[in-house]
């Protein structure tokens, strides 16, 4: 069998660092915003470019915190993407504004600045930009749309870690951004986790606020606010990982080079890298019409294999009162032909050249 993501592997490299951080924190018994959560707040904000790192409880929280931060709620609408996990809209919905979704490039699969400006409107406060599969989406000219219509940018990187546009980190470039440590991303702790990264001194201290019941000193609360803190446990794995995430998407990215190399002869699209950001393959996502024919195969053969996403969020249910009507042709057509292959950095090249044989022989029949 093939996972889609070998964590096991990755934990092997990691192992005894990981545990002797956990030993040391049960020891002291710090679990809660503890000395590894500071440390790796610090680490990923140098890393990052960054002048604040908030470590927060998930993905999801992430974004809904620094929406919250922004000063975006009831009445207002957001602007995002269609295609994405449905956590991007959860967490507009939870502050009480809209989603107002957009089509996406027909390449990158990331909204275009044509498409948000198509769609503002008097309601619109802020934008949530997502850098889907890795791909960086064009900052510079959402970010210019943004500047215009004086609107909040928060980045949704929650496939993004270690994603740059020149040379500048996603994450870095908006207001504020979300980033995800579930376990599968480029980054992952085993268990949830999330991050809130601003330039902002006063966004990062209303999030620090948020993420602790409200609290900027203790037993005395200043709104309502959240549970929402990074698990110090969690940030002893990702202090690990942190030092080793550019050899991790670098071998990510050599993994889905050799697949579009082995595949270009085939009749389907591979990704699409606009040499402007650098791609870190979170998903390694190509087009076919025969999709269905070559997710048979790879299953036969036990090789992991997903639709990353089959219903697009303005056809989803939750959304059909407020999206009826809307097409976004675009979007709708990538969800009928999108097929994920694993990648991972442990992917070896003997692996990635047993998955194409699969492929390769669906047209061959």
């Amino acid at each position: 069998m093939i996972p889609m993501v070998n964590l096991k592997a990755q934990y092997a490299e990691i192992k005894e660092e990981v545990e002797q951080g956990l030993a040391q924190t049960i020891e002291n018994c710090s679990f809660i915003l503890g000395p590894n959560v500071q440390g790796f707040e610090k680490e990923a904000a140098e890393y990052l470019g960054v002048k604040h790192a908030i470590g927060v409880a998930s993905g999801t929280d992430a974004l809904h915190l620094a929406l919250l931060a922004e000063g975006i709620g009831e009445g207002d609408e957001v602007i995002t993407s269609a295609f994405t996990f449905i956590a991007t809209a959860e967490a507009i919905c939870y502050v009480g504004a809209k989603p107002v979704f957009v089509d996406v490039d027909a390449k990158t699969f990331n909204i275009t600045a044509q498409a948000i400006e198509a769609a503002i409107t008097p309601k619109t406060k802020a934008v949530m930009p997502v850098h889907l599969f890795g791909q960086p989406a064009d900052m510079a000219a959402i970010k210019a749309v943004c500047a215009k219509h004086n609107l909040k940018l928060v980045e949704d990187c929650a496939q993004s870690f270690g994603a740059s546009i020149d040379a500048k980190q996603t994450g870095s470039i908006g207001d504020s951004a979300g980033f995800s440590f579930f376990p599968s991303k480029n980054l992952g702790a085993f268990g949830d986790g999330g991050l809130v990264t601003t330039n902002s001194d006063a966004t990062a201290a209303k999030v620090k606020q948020l993420r602790n019941h409200g609290s900027d000193v203790r037993y005395y609360h200043d709104v309502i606010g959240y549970n929402s803190r990074l698990d110090d446990m969690q940030a002893v794995i990702l202090r690990a990982k942190l030092k080793r995430i550019d050899r991790y998407n670098a071998s990510r990215r050599h993994a889905a080079h050799l697949y579009s190399e082995l595949m270009a002869d085939l009749p389907l699209e591979t990704p699409y890298e606009d040499g402007v950001g650098v791609h870190v393959y979170h998903q390694y996502t190509l087009l076919a019409d025969r999709r269905d024919e070559i997710l048979e195969a790879l299953q036969a053969k036990q090789i992991g294999c997903a639709v990353y996403y089959p219903v697009p969020l303005h056809q989803q249910n939750v959304f059909k009162e407020q999206c009826a009507g809307l097409s976004l042709p675009v979007t709708e057509a990538i969800a009928a032909r999108c097929l994920s292959l694993p990648i991972c950095s442990e992917l070896s090249d003997e692996t990635v050249k047993q998955i194409v044989a699969v492929i390769r022989s669906v047209f061959e029949k």
